[in-house]
């Protein structure tokens, strides 16, 4: 009875040995032919934001190279999270995917998020960054460094314009206030015109936006660019300094980026593959083109570069949060 007994269990073994086999065999066959059928990339905001337009930018051409059609689905609501967790919720096979550019600031924000911002994600790649510039009046201040020294001399004094609580031009603009070191207030719009609209009035003193909402408005003199607070000059506008080269450390650098994401437990082929067809979508002409005209630049990378430097960036943006005191939701 022993004998049979063990003789038992080794089949048994045996057999959920080959299951296990057979089904990893399925699955890499799954992740081999993918895509079978269309794709849905869900940007979490309105359409017309910059993710959105940056998404329906390179995911036609992407589609193209798959050989499937790419759909964009709008789910904006609660500062991007419904959008974020629906595809944080949806199965791992490579037909849902996320296309967002403020994970990390909603990560250093909201305090309950129905997802987990680092585990429930696979980081794939960067679209692309926009380069943020700090505009003013065209009489109010020549330089950067005129700005801050004013806005040193007269403590809190000073105001500028974002396009709300916890948005890009919010979180640039208090880096770019904690790194040389002095305060302002901070006045919040529910959209970019608004806030520009302010300081071009005069009514705000500085503000922190895009170079593609900002540059009509520089060529028309309406708007003074002081400094550009990324790594490099912007291509849009070359003669503008950076914040380093006008005197401030590289923790004055903030970088604006559009990424693509999909579910934790996403098949290795299925994130390289992808990762692979959307690095060429964005090299070809049509795409190239289009960026040229919205300011955006690229921000070449492998999946593991990108995977550190989302990783990187949203603790970077908790100690930014922290820093500034912008209150948590």
């Amino acid at each position: 009875m022993a004998f049979i007994s063990v003789r038992r269990r080794i089949a048994f073994t045996a057999l959920i040995a080959g299951l296990a086999a057979g089904g990893l065999a399925c699955g890499q066959a799954r992740a081999q032919d993918w895509p079978t059928r269309t794709i849905t990339a869900v940007v979490p905001l309105g359409a017309g934001s910059a993710s959105d337009l940056i998404a329906r930018v390179v995911l036609e051409q992407t589609g193209k190279l798959l050989g499937q059609t790419i759909v964009v689905e709008n789910r904006p609501g609660a500062g991007g999270t419904i959008g974020a967790n629906a595809v944080a919720k949806s199965a791992p096979d490579g037909y849902t995917m996320l296309v967002y550019g403020a994970l990390n600031t909603a990560h250093a924000l909201y305090t309950k998020l129905p997802y987990d911002t680092l585990n429930d994600f696979i980081p794939v790649i960067s679209l692309g960054q926009q380069p943020l510039v700090v505009v003013t009046p065209p009489s109010k201040f020549k330089t950067l460094k005129d700005m801050i020294a004013e806005a040193k001399a007269k403590p809190g004094t000073l105001n500028y314009t974002s396009v709300g609580l916890g948005s890009a031009s919010h979180f640039a603009a208090e880096r770019l206030r904690a790194s040389a070191g002095f305060d302002a207030q901070h006045i919040p719009f529910k959209g970019a015109a608004e806030a520009v609209t302010e300081v071009v009035s005069g009514r705000g003193d500085f503000s922190v936006q895009l170079t593609a909402t900002t540059l009509p408005l520089i060529r028309d003199g309406k708007l003074a660019p002081l400094a550009v607070i990324s790594q490099k000059r912007a291509a849009s506008l070359p003669d503008t300094p950076t914040a380093v080269e006008a005197g401030l450390s590289a923790s004055a650098i903030y970088t604006f980026y559009t990424g693509v994401f999909l579910p934790a437990k996403t098949p290795d082929a299925i994130v390289g593959k992808l990762q692979q067809a959307i690095a060429k979508a964005i090299q070809t002409p049509e795409v190239q083109a289009r960026f040229k005209q919205l300011g955006v630049e690229p921000m070449p990378g492998s999946q593991a570069e990108f995977a550190r430097f989302f990783k990187d960036d949203v603790a970077a943006m908790v100690e930014l949060a922290k820093a500034a005191k912008i209150p948590t939701q």
